[in-house]
């Protein structure tokens, strides 16, 4: 089976300084994007997957980002333009065009004009939940309404949002009926895709279109870091 890596960034900075964790170097990005240019790799949207003559070529991978953040406008998005690589970025529906509630409250997320500025060849949309609550959180019904409000957010706002799902903290109900129930409204909603975080590089097909991993990528990554994690995953460094 193909290998498909699916890297994760989140915040982007201009100032070295304030690089940890989570909010990654302007420049550590770019080195990472050159190198995937360098090296040939072709990246992808979700919703490319599932096109009837889609092939994985050898060197594949799928970079996405979560939150929005404006920082990903204003810096991500030129890079991606620029080293001619797609990307996906989820969105926190109830939080855009405000900040980021659920962690620091002070980074600013986009709003509705930059999310449909966006080159839909280069930048593809997905789901990242309503209001950025942990799933495993929250009951049957709790579960339904964030979907519907998600649903109503892309509608009213006439949206263009494939059916992929990146699962807020990358956590999901892992077991038994909960397992089955949250399936079934994956399901009842159109998610075709759903990502958690795990840290391992996937085969291709997926084994489970609602458990797909994804490589943490952090601003401790150099370039030698990251080249590892692109191969072997990140359960190791």
């Amino acid at each position: 089976m193909a290998k498909l890596p699916i890297l994760m960034y989140h915040n982007v900075t201009l100032n070295k300084s304030d690089a940890k964790g989570l909010t990654i170097f302007k420049d550590t990005m770019e080195s990472h994007f050159n190198y995937l240019k360098e090296k040939g790799y072709s990246t992808f949207h979700f919703k490319d997957l599932g096109e009837p003559s889609f092939v994985l070529p050898k060197k594949s991978v799928i970079i996405t980002f979560d939150d929005v953040y404006k920082s990903q406008w204003v810096i991500a998005y030129p890079l991606l333009q620029k080293y001619g690589l797609k990307a996906s970025f989820f969105v926190p529906f109830k939080y855009v065009n405000g900040k980021d509630d659920w962690s620091t409250g002070k980074q600013e997320i986009m709003d509705i004009s930059q999310l449909k500025s966006f080159d839909e060849s280069v930048i593809e949309l997905g789901l990242h939940s309503y209001a950025h609550k942990a799933y495993p959180l929250l009951n049957t019904n709790e579960l339904e309404l964030d979907f519907e409000k998600s649903l109503n957010f892309i509608e009213e706002n006439s949206l263009n949002v494939s059916n992929v799902l990146a699962y807020p903290y990358g956590k999901f109900p892992r077991k038994g009926n909960q397992n089955k129930e949250f399936n079934a409204i994956l399901r009842q909603n159109n998610i075709k895709y759903a990502l958690r975080i795990g840290n391992r590089i996937n085969s291709f097909p997926f084994k489970n279109n609602f458990e797909i991993q994804r490589l943490d990528i952090k601003a401790e990554d150099g370039l030698t870091k990251f080249k590892r994690k692109l191969k072997w995953g990140s359960k190791l460094f």
